[in-house]
């Protein structure tokens, strides 16, 4: 048996005339950077503008699930805690209360976005209990981040 050999075709090696250079031109690099900088000019703002809505879906989100551990505790109690007891006995037993199955959040009740705590009300002027944060501006009313975040 006779074996041939392949050899490999001849690689093509290209002249310092037919290859094209590496690199960017002066030009080139300027164009990038000014758009770049047109982007950054219109996102940045846009960008950092968010923290203020974001706090107010913080809120809305952490009266929510609030409101759902209160909802718990009335159907284990027969009736959602006073005014009194607050938020608090979500997360520690209330003295004298054995049908208590809680806690109902795994840590005590947090303080709004803005540092200030959630105000609780039983029973509430628009249900059964009122839920809400006053704001970054903590004053009753208000518009945009300073108004009012409530579960009714």
């Amino acid at each position: 048996m006779m074996q041939t050999l392949c050899t490999p075709p001849a690689v093509a090696q290209s002249s310092p005339r037919t290859r094209p250079y590496a690199g960017f031109s002066l030009l080139e690099l300027l164009l990038v950077l000014v758009a770049l900088g047109v982007l950054l000019i219109y996102v940045v703002p846009r960008y950092f503008s968010q923290p203020g809505r974001t706090r107010v879906e913080t809120a809305r989100s952490q009266i929510k699930a609030m409101a759902a551990a209160l909802d718990q505790y009335r159907l284990d109690l027969g009736r959602y805690p006073g005014t009194k007891q607050g938020l608090a006995a979500l997360s520690t037993r209330p003295a004298g209360e054995a049908r208590w199955q809680g806690p109902y959040l795994r840590k005590p009740p947090p303080v709004d976005p803005w540092g200030n705590a959630y105000h609780y009300r039983q029973p509430g002027e628009h249900g059964g209990f009122d839920l809400y944060s006053l704001g970054r501006d903590g004053q009753p009313g208000g518009t945009g981040e300073a108004a009012d975040i409530v579960n009714w």
